[in-house]
């Protein structure tokens, strides 16, 4: 097992609360949808214990208002707790004041399932970008200490594609800083190949993403990997979606979980707070 410390997250949401599914689960039917939420922290969790490996879960609120025991699960184990926000809003159509009650829902979530006020914050869908970039304003003054929704890759959604690729500090329109941690990229050709997670690690082979994260280590930058729950569901219920978003969701649920064990047991893996408390980006125990 290599020795430089690496993180791995998991966005905790729905199976029917994706982008790519968003045509065929109204927000007024998802209460009336049967959770499935269950097998993949299950799985996940499991996984993690056998491989002593640490992780950080991002959590919707609304999942942590309806399954607060997966919160208090994540705690027990040793993981991090951090905020997903709470319905899986995108920050373009969500708005500065928006957010920041987002936010509070959210927080108050999680801290009245057992979790510690979060530090840490990933948008919906990785849409910080420059012209969401007031929500880093709204991130630092409801006390937050890292955030990890930029993507520094080209996407017709998301993405800086020009970003610092590796942990750096960013500053708001107001000049208050916090640490940017994105998700892995690999640089090739003078752009950022997205490697990280998602459907990205269940297309790519299983090799080809183990030596994504061995040559970020050689050049001594620590990879952090990002996976769902449903992901880990290969008999989930399938949606009749357009082919390229059917193939985005659907492709190789039944690998995910091999390809984490192998990733877990070859390298060091912990939560993305662990990783920069490790390195100096953040002073251990500092509270929010």
């Amino acid at each position: 097992m290599s020795g430089m410390l690496h993180a791995v997250s998991f966005d905790v949401e729905e199976f029917f609360q994706v982008a790519n599914l968003r045509a065929f689960v109204s927000r007024e039917q998802w209460d009336d949808v049967p959770s499935r939420l269950d097998v993949g922290m299950e799985r996940i969790l499991d996984c993690l214990a056998r491989r002593d490996a640490k992780a950080t879960f991002f959590f919707l609120g609304w999942i942590a208002e309806r399954h607060p025991e997966w919160v208090r699960r994540c705690v027990e184990a040793g993981h991090e707790v951090a905020s997903h926000g709470y319905e899986h809003e995108f920050l373009q159509d969500i708005g500065p004041e928006n957010l920041a009650r987002d936010l509070e829902r959210t927080e108050e979530a999680l801290e009245a399932a057992g979790a510690p006020r979060p530090v840490g914050f990933r948008a919906s869908t990785f849409t910080l970008t420059r012209a969401t970039w007031w929500a880093v304003d709204v991130l630092t003054e409801r006390g937050y200490r890292y955030d990890s929704s930029v993507h520094p890759v080209h996407h017709p959604t998301y993405g800086i594609p020009d970003f610092e690729p590796g942990i750096s500090r960013i500053a708001g329109p107001s000049g208050r800083e916090l640490v940017e941690f994105p998700v892995a990229t690999w640089p090739l050709a003078g752009r950022n190949l997205p490697m990280g997670g998602g459907g990205y690690f269940r297309l790519l082979p299983g090799w080809l993403l183990r030596a994504g994260v061995a040559g970020l280590e050689r050049r001594g930058r620590p990879a952090a990997i990002y996976l769902h729950p449903w992901e880990f569901d290969p008999d989930q219920p399938r949606y009749p979606a357009p082919a390229l978003k059917r193939f985005r969701h659907y492709l190789n649920l039944d690998r995910t979980l091999s390809r984490l064990d192998r990733l877990l047991e070859r390298f060091r893996f912990g939560s993305l707070r662990q990783v920069l408390e490790e390195r100096g980006e953040l002073q251990p125990g500092r509270p929010a």
